[in-house]
């Protein structure tokens, strides 16, 4: 599990829906959550927390160009490549942490990744959680 730590930046509601924007180092990133009608007293502006993504939920871009809906897009340098048959493990470097994205080994192949690889991770905002600090 990927998890960053950050500082709610802003909540944004509509019914049962969240969508909360977080500070991490200077990076923004986005979050939408599916609530009760009211919201935990931990989720409030100014708070510290942590967003956690699953491995399996970082896609991986080189050369990206052009505006896409993906809210959360981590400039990344490629650290380690574990290749597996089906499924491959890239561990990245993203500011002062690692992250981690399993994708596909045939992926890792027609993306031509090497240790020192400079990519995009991209992380739908449905797919981010957020946990009390």
């Amino acid at each position: 599990m990927n998890k960053l730590t950050g500082t709610i930046s802003k909540i944004q509601q509509s019914g049962a829906i969240l969508l909360v924007d977080v500070d991490v180092d200077g990076h923004s990133f986005s979050a939408m959550l599916i609530e009760s009608a009211t919201q935990p007293e931990w989720l409030q502006t100014g708070n510290i927390i942590e967003l956690v993504f699953k491995e399996t939920e970082v896609s991986l871009a080189k050369n990206l160009s052009g505006i896409i809906s993906m809210r959360n897009r981590m400039k990344c340098t490629v650290l380690h490549i574990e290749h597996g048959e089906l499924l491959s493990k890239v561990s990245l470097k993203f500011q002062g942490y690692t992250i981690t994205s399993a994708i596909t080994t045939r992926s890792v192949n027609s993306l031509d990744l090497k240790i020192g690889d400079d990519v995009e991770a991209l992380v739908k905002a449905n797919e981010v959680s957020l946990m009390k600090k």
